[in-house]
């Protein structure tokens, strides 16, 4: 999950500094390794551990990667050790991604998976593991990554004012259709994705043809021919859900979708409430407005 999803909606607010993003800024994978609180148990920390002996309540991923925002050193991360040792987070040293060896691009030999965190924190290339008493000093822990208010500019801003951001906000995002789209009138397929971080399932997602005047439910799926449900055994909790909807198109129209989580977080309304200077999780609601074209008649 990138931080980053969908920032180039939120650059035209105002800009932001950051790579330019549509909706597709995230992925669906299945993952393979060995769990991390199982390796640490095996190093004599045990489950659910929140300190060590020695005062270690962190764990931070160190990669052979190099950066410039390190001066040379390597690009770095943390995470809690409580969620590290606890083995229903699912946190992951991946070697293999879709049933493949991973790839180089994505990591290879090893990496950090943390399920339901922003993707900044899952470090590929690992070249060690510490257990460290405070959170990591990296760059992109306490110098990026950070969640401030609209207020907030380069000329004010105190990164040590905010934590490092790490569970992914609820979001969702109309994938069938691209803003300023012009299709025929009739029946419209709407599809997209909808998640939420912390493993947190989603309980609706709400579609609007009209702009946000009046809503209606979409069908979620993961799976074809399993019904999904928020927390169900049957249901992925780390993956995304899929929605589809089928709308009504007799003129111009703005589609509106938004999801709500098990934990009844939804999406806000406008970006302009959730704007930052990073142009990090823009969550609001996603809008794609559709210019209609009367369908053609044809003669005998």
């Amino acid at each position: 999950m990138t931080s980053g999803n969908r920032r180039t909606e939120m650059s035209k607010s105002r800009k932001v500094r950051g790579v330019g993003w549509d909706v597709c800024a995230l992925g669906n994978a299945t993952w393979g390794g060995a769990k991390l609180s199982d390796v640490l148990q095996l190093v004599g920390v045990p489950y659910h551990t929140e300190i060590t002996p020695s005062g270690g309540k962190h764990v931070e991923f160190v990669s052979v990667d190099q950066c410039p925002e390190e001066k040379g050193g390597p690009y770095k991360a943390s995470i809690p050790l409580g969620q590290a040792t606890n083995p229903a987070a699912d946190v992951l040293l991946a070697y293999e991604m879709n049933g493949e060896v991973l790839k180089r691009d994505h990591g290879y030999p090893l990496r950090a998976i943390v399920p339901g965190v922003i993707g900044a924190r899952s470090v590929k290339w690992l070249d060690r593991i510490d257990i460290i008493e405070e959170e990591s000093q990296g760059f992109f822990m306490q110098k990026d990554y950070k969640m401030f208010p609209p207020s907030v500019d380069w000329d004010n801003i105190m990164w040590s004012t905010r934590k490092p951001q790490m569970d992914y906000p609820v979001q969702s995002a109309i994938c069938s259709l691209e803003d300023m789209s012009a299709i025929k009138t009739g029946q419209v397929t709407v599809v997209g994705y909808a998640l939420s971080g912390g493993g947190r399932g989603i309980e609706r997602v709400d579609i609007s043809p009209d702009g946000g005047k009046s809503w209606f439910e979409a069908h979620r799926y993961q799976k074809q021919g399993v019904p999904y449900v928020a927390g169900n055994i049957t249901s992925d909790k780390w993956a995304w859900v899929l929605f589809k909807a089928i709308v009504d198109v007799k003129g111009d129209i703005e589609i509106v979708a938004k999801a709500v989580d098990s934990s009844a977080n939804v999406q806000p309304e406008s970006v302009e409430s959730i704007w930052n200077l990073r142009g990090i999780l823009n969550t609001c609601w996603h809008r794609v407005r559709i210019l209609a074209t009367p369908k053609l008649r044809s003669f005998m």
